[in-house]
C-alpha cells in the first residue's frame, strides 16, 4: 500500500514547534519509514506535490497572503493539525490585536509604508477547519508523537484537556502556590507539558493556554494572595496566548470570534 504523506507548514512563528518534531530524532527516522514526508522545509528541501494525508501547521495568520495560503493548504490536506500557541491562539504576536498596528510599524521600521500586514494575528482555526490542535510554546514532542501514532492507527489522539494541576498531582509534585506562595497559572492552564515548571520549583506561566472553562476571577484572587497586583496579573496572562478568548476576556475585556477547531 502507498504510505500516507505528511506535510509541515510554517506561518508567523519562531520555528520552535517544528524543531520539536526534529528533536524526536530516532522516532522521526521510524516515522519516515511509515509516512512519506512530502513537505517539511525545516527537514529537507526536497518536496512532493500534494494532496497530503496529514498537515501539521505552525504559526499564526498575519498577512492577506497568509489567509489565501492557509485555504490552499486546507484544500490539499485530508487532516490538518495545528501545533503551538501561534497556530492555536495567535501567539505572542497577537499583542498587536489590542493596539494600533500602524503605530507599531512606524516605531520599528524606517519605511513603514512598505510593510504589508494585517491589524491582527489570528489562529489557524479562525480561517479554516482544524481537525485537532496541540497547545504549547513549544508543543510537547510526546504529544506530537501521540498525534502521529493515532493518525497512523486510525484513532483519535489521546491528549489531555484538563489543567496543569492534574499533572502535578499525577507526578506527586508539591503545589508551589500553596506550599511556597509562588504565583502559578497551573489551575487555569491547559495540560500537556507534564507540569515541567512546577516540578522544578517555579510557577506555571501558561504557555499551553487556558484550559476548558478556566475560573480567571478565582485565579486572580489567589495570585493577589501570592503578592501580585492587577497590572502584574494582566501581564502574566498577556504572553504566549494573549488572544486566547478566555485570557483576552480577562485582560482586555473583549473576546474574539471563536475559531472552528474541535480539538
Amino acid at each position: 500500500m502507498t504510505k500516507p504523506t505528511l506535510a509541515v507548514w510554517k506561518f508567523a512563528s519562531c520555528d520552535g514547534c517544528q524543531l520539536s518534531l526534529l528533536d524526536c530524532e530516532d522516532q522521526l527516522l521510524q516515522l519516515s519509514e511509515e509516512m512519506t514526508i512530502g513537505y517539511f522545509l525545516e527537514f529537507s528541501s526536497s518536496t512532493v506535490a500534494g494532496p497530503y494525508d496529514l498537515s501539521l501547521v505552525e504559526g499564526s495568520i498575519t498577512t492577506a497572503e497568509d489567509v489565501e495560503r492557509i485555504h490552499r493548504i486546507r484544500d490539499q490536506s485530508r487532516y490538518l493539525v495545528t501545533i503551538g500557541a501561534c497556530a492555536t491562539a495567535g501567539g505572542i504576536q497577537a499583542l498587536r490585536n489590542f493596539a494600533d498596528i500602524k503605530e507599531f510599524a512606524s516605531s520599528v521600521y524606517a519605511s513603514p509604508e512598505y510593510i504589508d500586514t494585517l491589524a491582527t494575528s489570528t489562529p489557524i482555526g479562525a480561517h479554516v477547519h482544524v481537525d485537532h490542535e496541540l497547545r504549547g510554546c513549544p508543543i510537547d514532542r510526546h504529544q506530537l508523537l501521540e498525534v502521529l501514532a493515532a493518525f497512523l492507527a486510525g484513532r483519535r489522539p489521546d491528549t489531555p484537556d484538563t489543567s496543569v494541576c492534574n499533572e502535578c498531582k499525577r507526578r506527586g509534585t508539591t503545589c508551589v502556590m500553596v506550599a511556597d506562595g509562588t504565583p502559578c497559572l497551573g489551575p487555569v492552564t491547559h495540560a500537556g507539558c507534564g507540569a515541567l515548571c512546577p516540578a522544578h520549583g517555579r510557577g506555571c506561566y501558561g504557555c499551553f493556554g487556558p484550559m476548558k472553562g478556566p475560573n480567571l476571577p478565582s485565579m486572580a484572587a489567589w495570585l493577589r494572595i501570592c503578592g501580585m497586583d492587577d497590572p502584574a496579573i494582566e501581564r502574566v496572562l498577556a504572553t504566549f496566548n494573549v488572544a486566547a478568548p478566555e485570557f483576552a476576556a480577562y485582560t482586555h475585556g473583549a473576546v474574539d470570534e471563536p475559531g472552528t477547531t474541535d480539538g
